[in-house]
């Protein structure tokens, strides 16, 4: 089986944990987090290494990676420790739940986390670091941009186009052909019918804007 290490040790990393144990061809040998935030030595009687010190404990050239993280910081922490985990030089795996129902031109890139019940349907293309919790839809010909988070029984109809950094929210609904423009966070159950403005907050039915993502999350011009 192959190696992999999980970077993280919270929720997501012990759903990841459970998913590669279980469901992949995958062995997870260790979890990683960066020294600062290090508050436990071991998860499910693996070590749980510094970050800082990852390569020199498990090897590149003999461990592949995966990077759990949630949404924090509107996707903005998973999307660095994704590029920081390949620049060390890690092979970042991907997991596609054997339950998830994936058309056989469907594109997936790195580090996604593809969970049960998910349909993606014929010619999707879903980019790298992107998550897609339980029982999602996903129409023909979609395409979901990098460090996306879509949470679960979301809604994504044909020729959409969902932006880096977004959130989709559980129930939300996106109707045929719209485009949901870079770092928008679509609430729960929110309808949208029409394209979006980048870096907004987007509720209800139909949908409205109530905010700026940046100020929801903190972020600030430097994190675009």
């Amino acid at each position: 089986m192959a190696k992999i290490v999980i970077v993280g040790d919270g929720e997501t990393a012990e759903l990841a944990y459970e998913y590669f144990t279980y469901d992949s061809p995958h062995e997870v040998v260790a979890f990683s987090v960066e020294r600062e935030y290090a508050k436990k030595e071991e998860l499910f009687g693996l070590p749980v290494v510094f970050f800082e010190d990852l390569e020199s404990r498990f090897a590149p050239a003999e461990h592949s990676a995966f990077v759990a993280i949630s949404y924090t910081k509107l996707n903005r922490v998973r999307a660095r420790l994704y590029q920081e985990t390949k620049r060390k030089g890690y092979n970042i795996v991907s997991y596609v739940s054997s339950k998830a129902f994936v058309w056989r031109n469907v594109e997936i890139g790195e580090n996604c986390f593809i969970l049960e019940n998910n349909v993606l349907q014929y010619a999707v293309r879903v980019g790298n670091n992107v998550v897609l919790w339980s029982g999602n839809h996903v129409g023909h010909q979609t395409v979901i941009a990098d460090n996306a988070f879509v949470s679960s029984h979301v809604v994504i109809s044909g020729y959409c186009e969902i932006g880096q950094n977004c959130f989709l929210g559980v129930n939300s609904c996106i109707a045929n052909n719209v485009k949901i423009a870079q770092d928008c966070f679509i609430g729960m159950g929110a309808v949208i019918n029409k394209d979006t403005e980048a870096q907004k907050v987007y509720v209800g039915n139909p949908s409205r804007v109530i905010k700026d993502s940046f100020d929801v999350f903190g972020l600030d011009a430097q994190d675009k």
